[in-house]
């Protein structure tokens, strides 16, 4: 397994995807998310998956992507669960992983719209369930942990600055 450049892990909503896709684009070279892995590769939308097959088969099949993600030279964007698995945690460990954060006001504005299985019927309950369960998984495997608040170009800007003084 190769080192990816860089993977970003946080709660649903945090911005990975928008934040790697814009690293990938700065600095010229690939981008990955693991979801569209997922997807790819099970055949239908990831927050489908999640429902007909459930959570135990989605995680397995989110650690076959992130190990094949780790292979190209790329900005990896992961799931905002891909934490809760040891296999997974031991694999985020062991790369240049960083944490984007923010609040939780500001985290369910941004998914407001979106399909998120797991936020499920009650949002602000759920998403703190996540943050005290999954919280400490994220500074385990993370580098640093990045205020994901403010604009796309501060995030982007805040990760670059910290990205320049780690080597993993």
């Amino acid at each position: 397994m190769t080192v990816a450049v860089l993977v970003i892990v946080g709660l649903p909503g945090t911005g990975k995807t928008t934040v790697a896709k814009e690293i990938s684009s700065k600095l010229g070279c690939g981008f990955l998310d693991t979801d569209d892995i997922v997807a790819s590769s099970v055949g239908c939308p990831v927050a489908e998956y999640l429902r007909t097959e459930g959570e135990a088969a989605f995680r397995e099949a989110e650690c076959r992507a992130l190990e094949e993600a780790l292979d190209a030279d790329a900005i990896v964007a992961t799931g905002g669960g891909i934490v809760t698995t040891p296999r997974a945690r031991q694999v985020l460990a062991s790369q240049r992983t960083f944490w984007l954060d923010c609040g939780d006001d500001e985290i369910l504005a941004r998914v407001d719209d979106g399909d998120r299985p797991l936020l499920g019927d009650e949002p602000r309950s759920s998403l703190a369930r996540l943050r005290a369960q999954r919280e400490q998984w994220y500074r385990e495997v993370s580098c640093v942990c990045i205020d994901a608040s403010g604009t796309l170009d501060q995030v982007v800007e805040r990760v670059l600055k910290e990205a320049q003084k780690v080597e993993r």
